[in-house]
């Protein structure tokens, strides 16, 4: 199983370059970083962990701007996003963002994509929380028409349409991995099945419970059983549960970093290299 890293990335912790450095000395499989553009003071979402919203949300480096800087000091090190707010993106240049990562990193980039929680950052971008998903997925539709291969036009539902155009460079492999972060349920092992590689569920809980419902749904979608990735999301490891993700089928975990100065992250590093 490959173990991957997230972190809160802010203008107060380890930078990104000497973190992906000291990743891939250690033989990590990847980094995943997050994505808030801002944090509106004065919100009524409430923080879905419970309790005072943690200082890093509103601090967090542009995650494409951070790969970036990661890829350009790394060889083997995975790059991604856990996640992409992709409504509140402009699809076009989202899709250029991330072939564009994808091609200068030789096609280490996965796109991890989520619908987001924060209702006041959604509404700043325009975005109506109440068709969000759809949104994310007219946009997600449309970011695959600019990477086929030959020119392709889209017409969105939602105010965005493309029309058929050269958009280069293109992701290494077609279209980069995508896998889709959320609670599980139907509508979302729906979309899964039809326009992603894989669940990102975060923290990895009631698995046991909800892979045989997804399993069963990308198989009646047409998709192939052995394609499907389950990659559990911000874990804090223990033996114990890295056995038991391993036992479901995952191929890969990405454990959580503290949002810390080098010193602290480079020691939780360490300890957690002994599960390579």
């Amino acid at each position: 199983m490959r173990i991957s890293t997230t972190i809160f990335l802010t203008d107060e912790t380890i930078g990104p370059v000497r973190l992906a450095r000291e990743l891939e000395q250690r033989g990590f499989a990847g980094l995943y970083l997050p994505e808030h553009t801002h944090i509106p003071v004065e919100r009524t979402t409430p923080y879905p962990a419970g309790g005072e919203l943690p200082r890093e949300y509103g601090r967090t480096l542009d995650p494409f701007v951070a790969l970036g800087q990661a890829a350009a000091v790394t060889e083997r090190l995975g790059l991604g996003t856990g996640i992409t707010l992709v409504a509140q993106h402009d699809p076009i240049a989202l899709a250029k963002q991330v072939a564009t990562l994808d091609h200068l990193s030789g096609g280490r980039f996965t796109l991890g994509v989520g619908y987001g929680w924060n209702r006041e950052e959604a509404a700043d971008h325009g975005v109506d929380w109440s068709t969000r998903r759809e949104l994310t997925g007219d946009r997600l539709d449309l970011m695959r028409a600019l990477w086929a291969p030959e020119p392709t036009a889209y017409e969105g539902g939602f105010g965005h349409s493309v029309r058929a155009s050269e958009a280069w460079p293109k992701p290494v492999g077609g279209a980069p991995r995508t896998l889709l972060g959320g609670a599980a349920g139907p509508r979302l092992f729906a979309q899964i099945a039809a326009r992603a590689d894989g669940w990102m569920p975060i923290g990895g809980r009631g698995l046991t419970e909800s892979l045989p419902v997804l399993r069963d749904t990308w198989e009646r979608a047409g998709r192939d059983p052995k394609a499907l990735q389950i990659v559990p999301y911000a874990v804090l490891p223990n033996p114990g549960k890295l056995a038991r993700y391993a036992d479901l089928g995952c191929e890969e975990v990405v454990l959580q970093l503290p949002p810390r100065e080098e010193t602290e992250v480079l020691g939780v590093m360490d300890a957690y290299a002994r599960y390579l």
